[in-house]
């Protein structure tokens, strides 16, 4: 064995450091082999990725490149994290949610969770979204050491009653209020955005006054940003907006406080007139979407804590500005069909939540989507922090992706890009008149019009839907949820366009015994036709179009009969390299058409084979698009 000497000295001495002009020229030979021949910062671009908010991923970051200091743990600006041990002393709160009208259902699914794993519990309330009557919380909470198990509400238009029985019970149960921790979920701009009907935000300013009064661990208001996720919302928008939310609320909370000849506006109780500036910031808890873009997740939520920092700074009060978190996975990203690998999103999500800092995470059942969840939903739910807080260890690291240098840059450009459409909702007169004049609901929909165009291209793939969908799976059946609120901004969700075209196959197995069948014309061997036709499989599948590839491999003299023995619904498609449809694709194309198929499309490049084949599927053609029509000439009703 060969003992290095302990001289100090790098093994990488030797090696001089490489340039990013170097790493350039490198990426420039590359790109010219695949045929592209760019140089310098072209090339850099073509490796590229845009992302939503005018951000653009870069394939190499430098230190240089890194945004300003980022501070420590605990201090201002917060970006590390809202406390000095970030969550290494215990990991994040694992919170529960909970939805249904039965209390005794509810009770037991909670001791259930409390006794496997989930630290707080997050209750849905109320007629409005379908919960449990305000009433029945104390049944819905028997047994429950409220001293122990933070508690969190989400009411709607009920949220004074809801808020006033959790304390009326704190103190029937005689929980000293030191130890009482709980979110009021007093959200009157929240409920505005979901259901249109606008509150009074009065009730919720008391709520605030009393629990700054006498409840130390309560939190009274949240600044829920769900219902602009839900609504397309970008990251940036989501950002925006919860700042426009909290900066409202804060105006609210201090009216008039420091008006007071004995308040400065930074202290931490009360006045005849509001809250100090202080209190006011303690009063605020902010909920936002962890979707499984791991890394876009962790620099929203550190974004979101620097965003706020500098509200709290420009209020008077920088070293108040620790945005409290509570992190919720997506439920736009979440699937009807093959629900199964909403456990693999929520799982990524929930990881990159806990490293962005959130301080509470909700891993939303993977059978969301399909009604309310049973027992192993939410044991898998449940579980996924444990493996990620007990197994991967998570926690253990304050910080974990600080100091990337993709991590930090993106959180800056986040930042920025937040902050710009945070003010223009400012300069619309605040986020109550930019509502009610339907800028959100205009700047959400803009947005969300431009990722389906990407959803329905395929450029932003949805595993299990619009890429390797699965026609043969048994649907799962789930007791329907309760109807949430409506009337405000829609809800989407990332399946939608396929889901619909699915629909339409499913109702046609339904009535006939069959789905919709295509043929796959393969051209010879396998080398030449795989990729293609796995291709042109997938892309049918997700309209629920079943692929015929029997035989593996046709020509002129057996496509004809194959294609009569498929039972395909007048449509074919033929697979294979350029070059065999240079040779063979207009006599196939002649000998399908004899056979009764009315469409033949190719799978490559429009313009191959153009006077042999009616359409063309290709890597980004809009796949709904052709599917609706090729669902429509097949005669399936919509």
């Amino acid at each position: 064995m060969t003992v290095l000497p302990d001289d100090g000295l790098s093994l990488a001495a030797e090696f001089p450091d490489a340039t990013h002009e170097q790493w350039q020229r490198l990426v420039e030979g590359v790109l010219r082999k695949s045929g592209k021949d760019v140089s310098g910062e072209a090339a850099e671009d073509a490796l590229s990725t845009k992302l939503e908010d005018g951000l653009i991923t870069r394939p190499l970051y430098t230190a240089p490149e890194t945004a300003d200091e980022t501070g420590f743990p605990g201090f201002a600006p917060f970006i590390r994290g809202g406390s000095p041990a970030g969550g290494a002393a215990a990991g994040w709160d694992v919170r529960q949610r909970y939805v249904g009208h039965d209390p005794v259902r509810v009770n037991e699914a909670v001791l259930t969770d409390l006794e496997n794993g989930v630290t707080s519990l997050w209750l849905s309330l109320g007629s409005g979204l379908g919960g449990l009557p305000v009433d029945a919380l104390p049944r819905a909470l028997d047994g429950v050491y409220l001293d122990l198990a933070p508690v969190s509400l989400d009411a709607g238009a009920e949220y004074a009653d809801a808020a006033r029985a959790l304390l009326r019970l704190y103190a029937e149960r005689q929980v000293a209020p030191e130890a009482a921790r709980a979110s009021l979920g007093a959200d009157p701009l929240g409920h505005e955005a979901r259901t249109g009907e606008v509150l009074d935000v009065a009730d919720a300013v008391g709520l605030a006054r009393e629990a700054s009064a006498h409840w130390p661990g309560v939190r009274a208001l949240l600044v829920d940003a769900l219902p602009y996720h839900e609504a397309g919302g970008s990251a940036a928008e989501e950002l925006g907006l919860s700042l426009a939310t909290g900066v409202a609320y804060l105006r609210a909370l201090t009216e008039a406080g420091a008006d007071s000849a004995t308040d400065t506006g930074t202290d931490t109780g009360t006045t005849a007139g509001g809250l100090g500036v202080n209190a006011a910031l303690g009063q605020l808890e902010f909920r936002y979407a962890a979707t499984a873009d791991q890394f876009l997740t962790i620099a929203k939520f550190r974004a979101a804590r620097r965003l706020w920092a500098r509200i709290a700074e420009a209020c008077g009060a920088p070293e108040a500005g620790a945005q409290r978190q509570h992190a919720v996975t997506s439920p736009v990203m979440m699937t009807r069909r093959d629900p199964w690998v909403n456990m693999l999103r929520t799982t990524v999500a929930c990881m990159a939540a806990g490293v962005g800092g959130a301080d509470s995470v909700t891993v939303l059942p993977f059978d969301h989507e399909l009604g309310l969840p049973d027992a192993f939903a939410r044991r898998i739910a449940r579980n996924t922090s444990t493996i990620l807080l007990e197994e991967s260890h998570l926690a253990r690291v304050i910080d974990p992706a600080g100091g990337s240098y993709y991590v930090e840059r993106l959180t800056d450009e986040l930042a920025h890009a937040a902050w710009e459409f945070f003010q223009t909702i400012e300069k619309a007169g605040g986020l109550a008149a930019a509502l009610r004049s339907g800028l959100v609901a205009d700047r959400l929909a803009a947005t969300w019009a431009e990722r389906s165009k990407r959803l329905a291209k395929r450029r932003e793939p949805i595993t299990g839907v619009s890429e390797f969908p699965l026609l043969s799976e048994k649907p799962l059946d789930r007791e329907p949820a309760p109807a949430g609120p409506a009337g405000g901004l829609p809800r989407v969700r990332r399946d939608e366009a396929y889901e619909a075209l699915r629909a339409r196959s499913d109702a046609h197995l339904a009535a006939t015994g069959n789905r919709p069948r295509i043929f796959l014309a393969a051209l010879g061997p396998a080398a030449a036709h795989t990729a293609r036709a796995t291709f042109a499989a997938n892309l049918f599948q997700a309209g629920g179009v079943e692929p015929v590839h029997d035989p593996v491999s046709v020509d002129p003299a057996t496509a004809a009969e194959a294609y009569a023995a498929s039972g395909a619904d007048g449509m074919a498609v033929l697979c294979s390299s350029d070059a065999l449809y240079e040779e063979q694709a207009e006599a196939v194309a002649a000998a399908l058409r004899a056979a009764g198929a009315t469409t033949v499309f190719l799978a490559g490049k429009p313009g191959t084979s153009a006077q042999a084949v009616d359409e063309y599927v290709f890597a980004g053609c809009d796949a709904v698009a052709v599917l609706s029509s090729v669902l429509d000439r097949m005669g399936i009703a919509s």
